[in-house]
């Protein structure tokens, strides 16, 4: 992981993404997005837990009670990419968690698929979260990535977001109170985050015909 010149800051809010090395893909079926989640899950967690082995194997652990170095608002696994929402809670919260995590998915991934080296395109990216405004209208574009990159036609078939955790569909490790005060109800979120489906997937329709022109 590089230095960070600006430490991340407690109770803020940070976009967070990356990408295969490469643009390679990173998860090949629903065992790697699975894998990748539950691992975010784990490390977003503080003080003593069991191993990583046995938290896969058991689960047992009472992930509700436990102390949290960082809280996951929103994510998004794409095939070679993915987006998180993270809010740091400890010093050092968000840099903890993105490094073991991606130490512990490569090793994954690379012991499953029988590879060597790198996984992810460098150290993570992170944009800060500076508005109410602005975390709305990220939170949009993570759940809508799936959508607008044609992957599915309707949002809601998307496992692998934490969209069907806004709207109601489903319970995950997020925590969406933060987004879901700056709206009236979680169907005031839906169609805030329906409303830009055509948009988006008008610009995506252009950049594939520009690329192919090239």
């Amino acid at each position: 992981m590089p230095y960070r010149i600006t430490p991340f800051v407690n109770q803020e809010i940070y976009h967070i993404y990356n990408r295969g090395s490469e643009k390679r893909v990173i998860f090949y079926d629903k065992r790697n997005y699975k894998r990748f989640l539950k691992t975010l899950r784990y490390y977003q967690l503080s003080g003593p837990k069991p191993k990583l082995s046995h938290f896969f194997k058991y689960q047992r652990f009472n992930l509700n009670q436990a102390p949290k170095i960082i809280e996951v608002l929103g994510y998004c696994l794409m095939p070679n990419h993915f987006h998180l929402l993270l809010k740091q809670i400890k010093d050092g919260g968000i840099t903890e968690t993105l490094t073991k995590l991606s130490l512990s998915y490569t090793k994954f991934f690379n012991t499953k698929y029988n590879r060597v080296g790198p996984l992810f395109q460098g150290g993570f990216k992170a944009v800060h979260i500076e508005t109410d405004e602005q975390l709305i209208h990220v939170s949009r574009y993570i759940h809508l990535n799936p959508i607008v990159a044609l992957l599915i036609r309707n949002i809601e078939q998307f496992e692998f977001s934490s969209y069907l955790e806004y709207i109601g569909e489903k319970e995950g490790i997020c925590s969406t109170k933060e987004i879901l005060n700056l709206f009236s109800s979680k169907e005031a979120y839906k169609e805030f985050v329906l409303d830009q489906i055509e948009y988006g997937q008008s610009l995506e329709k252009i950049k594939h015909q520009i690329l192919e022109e090239i």
